[in-house]
């Protein structure tokens, strides 16, 4: 009897944190492209820093996106409909500006972030965002964690705040006992202004994240999936072009910077990795949600630490070890008791099934 009860309860388990093998085939994709992601912005440095404009190249990876939107969205309903849907759904496409501005700033800060941390740190730190996340997620879904699922959540905050105390003192050897004579804390070394990047680039995941879900799964749940990318490249492409001007045009828009980036193998697959992610997100977000998006954020850890160890020679601590052993036992946690939020539609679907269900009886 308890046998059957625990297969059950398995069984129970696995369809709440991957309802179909497609949204199983999502979520190791979307880990895959972005650990690509880290390792390959790290490698595109040069002398610390970039030899290609890197608001160019976001400005760019939204074209792509936009290009596989449309194609996607064409081979699925025909060229005729995209005026006709955009035009009857232009309050969505404007509600896309709020995700499209927070992403735009979001994937530029990717690139100061990587520039002074490892890629290990720099995705420890993001999972800051995880309790961000679980917050949003509850004002806007009117969804209440468990119990259990706010352990998990710290737990996985806990592991990067242990990272960043390795990191903190590793990067400061000698310079721990000057501080302490100058005045400086330990505490201040932490909260630089690099960390208050990492913290305005957390909240701009964790909001653009949660309310491009709460858009796919209820105000624009009605529309194409691949419509609603549209709408948010078009407005990602607005928002890159504003950042290109504020960086003065008369320098930017120059084609001597274009081909910094589109000359560089390197810089071109970065581009298309990121595009991938993009289209990627949106189908995690339709078919999965924001907080399981985080796991799999946090899950990529223990791969790029083990990435870059081979390809770039940047040790594992002990510091990095145990954060990865903390954020592990999160994910375990949380495993154990998932967030379900199937959306507006799959939710009357559920609900008309019942409905006919109980009638037909």
């Amino acid at each position: 009897m308890s046998g059957k009860d625990n297969s059950k309860t398995c069984g129970c388990l696995s369809r709440d944190l991957f309802p179909t093998k497609f949204s199983l085939f999502i979520f190791l994709l979307y880990m895959v492209l972005f650990i690509n992601q880290g390792i390959l912005v790290t490698a595109s440095k040069q002398g610390g820093g970039y030899a290609y404009n890197t608001t160019i190249a976001v400005f760019l990876t939204e074209c792509v996106k936009i290009i596989a939107a449309l194609a996607m969205y064409i081979k699925d309903t025909g060229v005729s409909q995209l005026i006709p849907e955009a035009k009857k759904h232009i309050k969505v496409c404007l509600l896309y500006f709020v995700p499209a501005g927070l992403y735009t700033a979001y994937n530029n800060l990717s690139f100061v972030n990587l520039q002074h941390f490892d890629p290990t740190t720099y995705f420890l730190l993001l999972q800051f965002r995880v309790v961000v996340t679980g917050i949003i997620f509850q004002v806007l879904f009117k969804k209440k964690l468990s119990q259990m699922q706010w352990i998990s959540l710290i737990i996985l905050t806990a592991g990067c705040i242990l990272k960043e105390v390795g990191h903190t003192l590793s990067s400061s050897s000698t310079p721990a006992a000057e501080q302490v004579g100058s005045g400086s804390s330990f505490l201040s070394s932490m909260l630089n202004v690099h960390l208050l990047f990492i913290m305005i680039q957390v909240f701009s995941s964790c909001f653009a994240g949660v309310y491009n879900e709460y858009l796919l799964k209820d105000t624009g749940a009605e529309v194409h999936v691949m419509l609603q990318n549209i709408f948010m490249y078009v407005d990602s492409i607005i928002c890159g072009l504003l950042v290109l001007f504020y960086q003065n045009p008369s320098q930017v828009f120059t084609v001597q910077e274009f081909s910094k980036v589109i000359a560089n193998p390197r810089v071109i697959i970065i581009v298309l990795n990121n595009a991938a992610i993009g289209v990627t997100t949106s189908l995690f977000l339709r078919s999965l949600n924001s907080i399981l998006k985080t796991f799999a954020s946090a899950l990529e850890l223990m791969f790029t630490a083990v990435l870059c160890w081979f390809i770039f020679g940047i040790a594992i601590d002990v510091y990095t070890v145990v954060a990865i052993v903390v954020v592990s036992a999160a994910t375990f946690l949380y495993a154990r008791n998932p967030v379900v939020n199937q959306g507006k539609l799959a939710a009357e679907a559920s609900a008309d099934s019942a409905l006919t269900s109980v009638t037909a009886k």
